[in-house]
């Protein structure tokens, strides 16, 4: 793990949102330009929404061109080094059939994907899946914490040598080190295992957003990434320190479980102004690095990427090269190729 002197850096790209230099939505060429763009400037992760939020659309759940997943699977083949992280929601997959697409998904990017699980419930999403009513606030909580435990477990179903590919021996696997789920809860039911190999960087990140204080206890136990957004400087520490202790009362080291806080380019002004904010944000310790919430647009990338990120490297903020290959290494988590 990594020792907390230099930041992480993502940045959240809202396809379906546009500027005011285009009317267009992006096509897939445009979106990889500037996903290629990020990973040259070194960042951890860029991160793939699903929907819009009111801060960069006019109205929220706005539609975007391109489901996150299917996105995902098309950038990993035009990147070799950035994580890439989609968001996708607990109520239109199935537990198992998420947790298999990921895994898959990071075997083809040879370690580099992560699932962006958000707590906030979409009434909305809901109709579109037999569920007219939606779901009360404390059920939604309770069946998303089932669902994220049912994921991790499927992931984890496979030793990392358990899968032989034996033909001589007719021994496709070591039955010793394949662990059925045999999972019944209050919403779901899985027994498992995943019909895919462990993933390459032990299992994919699991980054959690849209969090209310009563879904902190949650995020501490199972997220590798906490997403939160931003707030006076007094308050942020405050709330840093509280989940970092948190963490520790269940059992977790501390810095197993990084805090990212959301910024726009308009928090912190122009470029340079920005690199002094981010620093001083990030020396107070109140956070562990920065989500850059973007629109679709190469220039607004490009300011931050060519001018901030170069000077947070000249302060000795932001690493000069990648870590590793896999974005558990990026990040400093155990099960980083450099672990």
């Amino acid at each position: 793990m990594d020792n907390g002197t230099t930041m992480h850096l993502a940045v959240s790209l809202f396809p379906g949102s546009t500027g005011p230099s285009t009317g267009e939505e992006p096509e897939f060429s445009h979106l990889a330009q500037l996903v290629q763009k990020a990973e040259r400037a070194g960042l951890d992760m860029v991160m793939l929404a699903d929907s819009a939020p009111a801060s960069i659309s006019d109205a929220a759940n706005s539609s975007v061109p391109f489901e996150a997943t299917t996105l995902l699977a098309a950038l990993a083949t035009v990147t070799s080094r950035i994580g890439l992280v989609a968001a996708a929601s607990t109520v239109a997959h199935q537990p198992y059939n998420l947790a298999r697409r990921f895994a898959s998904l990071d075997i083809i990017s040879h370690g580099r994907t992560g699932w962006n699980a958000t707590m906030a419930l979409a009434p909305r999403e809901a109709a579109n899946f037999s569920r007219p009513d939606g779901f009360s606030g404390g059920d939604f909580r309770l069946r998303t914490e089932e669902y994220i435990g049912i994921v991790q477990g499927l992931w984890q179903g496979w030793d990392a040598d358990a899968l032989l590919f034996d033909k001589n021996g007719g021994r496709f696997h070591d039955p010793e080190k394949m662990h059925l789920l045999d999972h019944k809860g209050e919403f779901f039911s899985v027994r498992g295992p995943l019909n895919v190999a462990r993933s390459p960087q032990d299992t994919p990140v699991l980054v959690l957003s849209g969090l209310s204080e009563a879904d902190l206890d949650i995020a501490v136990r199972v997220a590798d990434v906490i997403v939160l957004d931003d707030q006076p400087a007094e308050s942020a520490k405050a709330r840093y320190d509280d989940l970092k202790r948190r963490a520790a009362a269940c059992g977790r080291e501390p810095n197993a479980v990084k805090v990212l806080t959301n910024i726009s380019p308009v928090t912190a002004g122009k470029p340079a102004a920005t690199a002094d904010w981010l620093a001083e944000q990030f020396r107070s310790k109140s956070c562990d690095g920065f989500n850059i919430q973007l629109p679709p647009q190469l220039s607004e990338l490009d300011d931050f990427a060519d001018v901030v990120v170069p000077e947070l490297r000249r302060r000795g903020l932001f690493r000069e090269t990648y870590r590793g290959a896999t974005l558990r290494s990026h990040l400093g988590l155990a099960g980083g190729d450099d672990q």
